[in-house]
């Protein structure tokens, strides 16, 4: 399912490609895929000085913006033979993108079954006939609509989405499954990726608290069987912000203030926490006053995901699912930048789109699959006219 809606977004992109007069390898590594590549070829310190910030500035400190988990992930597979960063790059994120699709696919199913007999579009375990949900094809049309966001171009591009989205959902499902070895492990190796990690990370660690001290955590801890056991769960609490406050520390080392990493950020790229005034004014002023077709897209698409967020608590998702989403959508909505970004940057708020999963997955095969056809259409042409046409995409 994965591989078959982002092979149409490819062969889209592909025809874009070719009436602009560009290449595929030039659309799937433009923008910060540039910047991920020159890493991996070249370390912190090599980087081209033609790669700036927005300002047009590059100084020795611009590069540390970027999380080393992505481009060092792609430096390793490039250092073997006959391998390019690019051909490691695309590589890496293609078969990331089949790990992920099983993790969402998974993750559709935990939600349904944590939703049974306490959410008004889930029916309780003995619902029979027509009020029946198949969790496996409420994961299925997940993952397809995972596969159809908006941005999800993104997804085969030299990004770190893929491996944000990754260790994102596997963090989660063990999450659900109270599996805290892998909750904690991708939790930590999440933390090297974006910065948006905080989130995986606090959920994880929450999630911890609540299992030993929440209700019937007394009884959990009986319940375990070896102290091997009861010291997992902590385990996970301990090594989820590792790789996080590594790689700011790190940053620390490199420019001598512990806070480092969000001075560049601020800086270079004029991303900061405001409220949410500057997406509040931007969507405000598009929807009245602009005649492009991109920006009012744009502000419907933020519009849209705050939607979301309501029909997902109305639905009840499981409380680490419906967290991250939150939170997710918070730090991109509430922060300033680059607005024509921002369906990039929410891409990994898909775990919202759990709800309609449940709706296509309610209806006849043949009619989910109808409402999907013209999801994935357009999904794939809004990427690639935003990659090949529109100046200021990523």
């Amino acid at each position: 399912m994965y591989l078959v809606v982002r092979g149409v977004g490819i062969l889209t992109l592909i025809r874009f490609d070719a009436l602009r007069g560009r290449s595929l390898r030039e659309s799937l590594s433009a923008w910060d895929g540039e910047w991920m590549l020159a890493i991996a070829e070249h370390g912190y310190a090599g980087v081209p000085f033609d790669l700036t910030d927005a300002r047009g500035i590059h100084t020795a400190d611009t590069a540390l913006a970027f999380f080393p988990g992505y481009p060092y992930l792609v430096r390793a597979v490039a250092s073997l033979p006959l391998i390019s960063p690019y051909g490691a790059a695309v590589g890496i994120n293609l078969l990331l993108g089949c790990v992920a699709a099983v993790g969402v696919a998974r993750l559709g199913e935990l939600c349904v079954r944590a939703m049974r007999g306490r959410s008004p579009i889930v029916p309780g375990p003995d619902a029979t006939g027509p009020g029946r949900i198949d969790t496996a094809r409420v994961g299925l049309f997940l993952v397809a609509l995972f596969a159809a966001t908006p941005m999800s171009v993104v997804l085969n591009m030299a990004y770190t989405e893929t491996l944000f989205c990754t260790l994102s959902v596997w963090a989660l499902v063990g999450v659900l499954r109270r599996q805290w070895v892998l909750a904690g492990i991708c939790a930590a190796l999440v933390g090297t990726v974006r910065p948006t990690a905080v989130v995986v990370i606090g959920v994880v660690m929450l999630a911890v608290l609540i299992d030993r001290f929440g209700p019937g955590g007394e009884r959990r801890r009986a319940d375990d069987g070896s102290t091997w056991q009861s010291v997992v769960p902590w385990i996970a609490f301990v090594i989820s912000p590792v790789g996080y406050l590594g790689y700011l520390g790190y940053v620390w080392s490199q420019t001598g203030s512990p806070t480092g990493w969000f001075a560049v950020q601020t800086e270079g790229w004029d991303t900061r926490f405001d409220g949410g005034v500057a997406a509040f004014n931007f969507v405000n002023d598009m929807l009245v006053n602009s005649d492009g077709l991109v920006p009012v897209a744009v502000s419907w698409i933020i519009v849209i995901t705050l939607v979301l967020i309501a029909v997902a608590v109305w639905a009840r998702l499981p409380w680490p699912v419906l967290v991250y989403g939150i939170l997710v959508v918070a730090s991109i909505v509430l922060s300033s930048g680059l607005m024509m970004s921002r369906p990039r940057l929410l891409l990994p708020a898909f775990v919202l789109l759990v709800p309609a999963a449940i709706g296509l997955a309610r209806c006849r095969p043949r009619a989910g699959i109808a409402l999907l056809i013209p999801i994935v259409i357009g999904s794939s042409w809004f990427g690639a006219y935003m990659l090949t046409v529109y100046p200021h995409a990523m």
